[in-house]
């Protein structure tokens, strides 16, 4: 049996807990790859509203097991407060939620580098979620880092202690003034690991490639998005992760022949929260009005998203970059009442017109280059089949169809599990 691939196109946020959820029927096991408490997928059903920041977006479905694999990096005083979150509706997470040996583990001090990482920056800081997301890969690839195995090892503590110490004097090599209690910080996340340590620890690896063999179906799902990645995504402002699709094989452990269908979520419109390049970014009453009908808030942060035009020249980079197979458009209804609508279909770049992302898309390089369409007014909310949607939305995506050649197979016309339309 293979393994399906569920990713983000754009800059994050684009409701990929909402597809997991819809999608995980059909699957028997589904599997975080990379990412950590910086990402918050959310789920909406029967009213109420989940935000899901390390656990899988499976986690509410009873015949699924949940992976939180070895390319995630995990704080286990967030985690806790997740699976706390998850006791008042019964879940039964020790039955369905397991976690690598191989996965990372954030410590406090993490945190504390981060924040003052980010302080001494001033105007350049990249907009970090603060975090200790880049702090701990760097002692990840830095081979200094804390797994999730070495918690069963007597003496874990002491390798705690030596790398607590050493990042204490890197956060005195920063001159900023940074204010914190260790000692409570650490009795916070001491309580956390005892509690975490109640849940399946596992060699990730076997168990995935046992489960292929066996015929079990598999959903990797991906956490910010494309725009993001540590290799392909906009430099410096990007996460500290592989986001796209090759980051699914090293955060899992499963060979690229095992990939079938990869699946690519994008907002009808783009959104970015934080600083970086954004060249479809809408500063009038257009971008304010997306973002308010959008709800345009991050799950984690809460912080304000940035908001503009779907930027096609973008999507076709993410698509080309992940081999997407089928397309998912969330947020239809949120364009519901435009009377036109742009696409940015080319980039005007230092005078020259492309159709590709450039290696460098800041605004004194890059001007759009925009097609116009007609929008919709009706409400979508209440819409279940496809033949429902207006002339003009249909048109809409099948102009997206033609230029990314790749099928829209879901329309997401609202926040809840179920509006959601299959085309």
């Amino acid at each position: 049996m293979a393994v399906d691939l569920l990713l983000g196109l754009q800059w994050g946020d684009e409701g990929k807990g909402k597809i997991v959820d819809v999608l995980t029927k059909d699957y028997g096991i589904i599997a975080r790859f990379q990412g950590g408490p910086n990402a918050g997928h959310t789920l909406e059903f029967d009213g109420i509203k989940h935000v899901l920041r390390t656990i899988p977006s499976g986690i509410f479905h009873k015949e699924s097991m949940n992976i939180i694999g070895n390319g995630v990096v995990i704080d286990p005083v967030v985690f806790v407060k997740e699976l706390e979150g998850l006791d008042k509706f019964g879940i039964d997470y020790k039955k369905t939620l397991i976690v690598s040996r191989k996965a990372h583990v954030i410590l406090p001090t993490h945190r504390l580098l981060d924040a003052a990482s980010e302080a001494s920056k001033g105007k350049a800081k990249i907009g970090s979620t603060l975090k200790g997301i880049g702090p701990t890969y760097m002692d990840k690839t830095g081979r200094n880092g804390i797994r999730i195995g070495d918690l069963e090892l007597a003496n874990w503590e002491e390798k705690y202690r030596s790398l607590a110490d050493k990042h204490e004097a890197m956060i005195k090599f920063y001159d900023v003034a940074i204010e914190y209690d260790l000692n409570e910080l650490e009795k916070e996340f001491f309580e956390a690991v005892k509690a975490l340590k109640e849940l399946t620890f596992i060699d990730s690896e076997e168990y995935l490639n046992t489960a292929i063999k066996n015929g079990t179906t598999i959903l990797a799902e991906g956490a910010q998005g494309s725009l993001l990645d540590i290799d392909f995504g906009t430099y410096p402002f990007v996460t500290s992760s592989n986001t796209t699709a090759a980051g699914a094989c090293t955060g899992l452990g499963i060979a690229p022949n095992k990939v079938k269908e990869v699946y690519g979520i994008f907002k009808a419109y783009t959104t970015r929260v934080g600083s970086g390049p954004f060249p479809t970014e809408l500063f009038d009453e257009t971008g304010a009005k997306m973002a308010k009908i959008g709800n345009e808030f991050g799950a984690v942060t809460g912080r304000p998203r940035r908001c503009g035009w779907l930027d096609l020249v973008a999507l076709k980079y993410a698509v080309q970059v992940n081999g997407v197979t089928q397309l998912m458009m969330m947020k239809g209804d949120v364009l519901s009442g435009f009377d036109t609508l742009k696409i940015c279909t080319q980039y005007k770049y230092k005078g020259e017109t492309i159709s590709h992302l450039p290696y460098n898309i800041e605004p004194e390089n890059v001007t759009p280059i925009y097609t116009e369409v007609k929008g919709w007014k009706e409400d979508l909310t209440g819409m279940t089949e496809a033949s429902q949607l207006p002339k003009a939305l249909n048109d809409y995506i099948d102009f997206l169809e033609k230029e990314l050649e790749v099928p829209i197979k879901i329309v997401s016309v609202g926040p809840d599990r179920t509006q959601t339309i299959h085309r």
